[in-house]
């Protein structure tokens, strides 16, 4: 048994990380914020709750003390938010794990980071070996930043560190990706400013997985392992199947690039001009990555772990679909 602290449990990724861990007998703690509504939910499932705030490093430091593993999934996961926030949140936050993971001897720190980190270069089949790269954008610019100080404390203080870059991850729970789209494709607010726009599903089951074997295998030490279900589709296919789904027609509009980024860029000065806390219908954040046609490889889990997926991109998208029909469609926009 090993016990775990998991940051950002009442997450999408933190959540389905708590069930996996208590399925396979893990002792799970999980750093909470106060008022968080999913405390109770935690708590009922047999884990630990230290309530405290991720900016806090004392309440961080108690929250990893005596853990053998921790899973650092805290961070801002949106691309509409204070500045001061993506620094505070996902960089400094991620400082103070480290530095409480190192003074608990934990025997693994497994840090939740993004394919965003290597860039929008469309020229190449992207590997682990890729230089991190900035979108200058704060979700992605941030994750580059905690990702290098993860790396520094583990060449200068031996820290166990290991990374995982996840794709465009969906399935059941989510909150931020088929939801919003499914809205969209409900309200026909949708449109496309680029076709054939290349999408690498997660499914969160084949997530896990690998999270779950990176946690404890010794190889994984000082790695970082991209992954996604092991196949891609384009965006409109991917909106098109939940389009299906909910019994509704595809959609089929589409805007210049150039339109859709003059648009975003508007929005974005006038929310902030008026201080509106909404997020705006187009950020460049959201031109940029669903308008890219970047291509990502998986091989290294496989050939220094034996790890592949283990659901197909069909099945675990038919799953998803099915959970999305249990949702109140008219309240799925979170974000």
């Amino acid at each position: 048994m090993k016990r775990v602290l998991i940051t950002g449990a009442t997450g999408f990724i933190g959540g389905h990380l708590v069930k996996a861990n208590i399925s396979k007998g893990h002792q799970v703690r999980a750093l909470v914020l106060p008022d968080d509504p999913e405390d109770s939910v935690l708590r009922s499932k047999g884990v630990e709750v230290v309530i405290g705030d991720i900016r806090d490093y004392e309440a961080v430091r108690k929250a990893a003390s005596g853990v053998d593993i921790i899973f650092h999934c805290a961070a801002v996961v949106t691309d509409w938010a204070p500045k001061k926030l993506f620094q505070e949140v996902t960089v400094g936050g991620t400082e103070n794990i480290c530095k409480a993971g190192l003074e608990a001897g934990v025997s693994r720190l497994v840090d939740m980071s993004t394919n965003d980190v290597f860039g929008l270069g469309e020229s190449q089949v992207m590997d682990e070996t890729f230089q991190l790269r900035p979108w200058h954008e704060p979700y992605s610019d941030s994750k580059i930043e905690a990702e290098k100080i993860c790396w520094r404390y583990y060449r200068k203080h031996g820290l166990p560190v290991t990374m995982v870059y996840p794709c465009w991850v969906f399935g059941e729970g989510d909150k931020t990706f088929v939801p919003l789209l499914a809205d969209a494709i409900l309200k026909r607010e949708l449109i496309f400013w680029r076709k054939d726009v290349i999408v690498w599903p997660t499914y969160i089951e084949n997530l896990v997985d690998l999270l779950m074997l990176i946690a404890e295998d010794k190889r994984a030490v000082g790695n970082g392992y991209l992954v996604h279900d092991g196949e891609y589709t384009t965006l409109e296919e991917f909106c098109a199947g939940i389009a299906k789904s909910l019994g509704v027609p595809p959609i089929t509009t589409y805007i210049p690039y150039s339109v859709a980024y003059g648009a975003a860029m508007v929005m974005e000065l006038i929310w902030k001009l008026l201080r509106k806390k909404t997020r705006p219908l187009l950020t460049t954040y959201t031109v940029k990555n669903l308008g890219s046609r970047l291509k990502f490889s998986i091989t290294k889990a496989e050939r220094e772990l034996g790890w592949k997926p283990k659901i197909s991109y069909s099945e675990g998208f038919k799953k998803t679909m099915a959970w999305l029909k249990t949702l109140d469609l008219t309240t799925l926009k979170q974000k």
